[in-house]
């Protein structure tokens, strides 16, 4: 009797035992899929952003949820040129991004240009910049809190890949 005990036990142990190995593996595949559906988001939709300029080849994603910031700290090289390019989901409000300097000064806001999702530009000298964006809060009143892929990719002007086209 003892002994069937013991193996009834031994076998719920192991049951149980599966199923934190399973929840275990779930819980560190689920983080991601996430992240890898938000790369895939960032090559198919907002890499066509940055054209014509050549991407840099990093790809910047997350998810967020409305009201909540993200910053990306860059370097950028005087005499090249670039556009920045900032997209979400379509499901998400604007994205609000801002571009500052290494003392926080605003270079870019795209809040004054209507949520722009591109921005050009080149520095007269290298420096580390600051991208900061928001989610903006939605205006219409729900119980749920909206959230999806945001990306930021910069690309660089590639002035040998370029024709005249007069």
């Amino acid at each position: 009797m003892k002994l069937f005990h013991k193996i009834k036990i031994l076998m719920i142990m192991k049951k149980i035992l599966g199923l934190f190995a399973f929840v275990s593996v779930l819980m560190m595949i689920s983080p991601t899929s996430g992240k890898a559906q938000c790369k895939s988001f960032a090559k198919k939709v907002c890499k066509m952003e940055l054209l014509p300029y050549v991407h840099d080849g990093i790809y910047n994603a997350t998810v967020l949820s409305e009201g909540e910031t993200a910053e990306l700290y860059k370097t950028f090289y005087s005499g090249q040129q670039y556009r920045i390019a900032v997209c979400g989901a379509k499901e998400l409000p604007p994205i609000h991004f801002q571009v500052l300097d290494a003392d926080r000064n605003v270079l870019y806001d795209n809040e004054k240009d209507n949520y722009a999702t591109t921005w050009d530009f080149s520095l007269d000298a290298s420096q580390q910049l600051l991208i900061s964006i928001q989610v903006e809060t939605s205006d219409t009143l729900s119980d749920e809190i909206l959230s999806g892929c945001v990306s930021v990719l910069v690309g660089f002007f590639n002035k040998e890949n370029t024709f005249n086209q007069n």
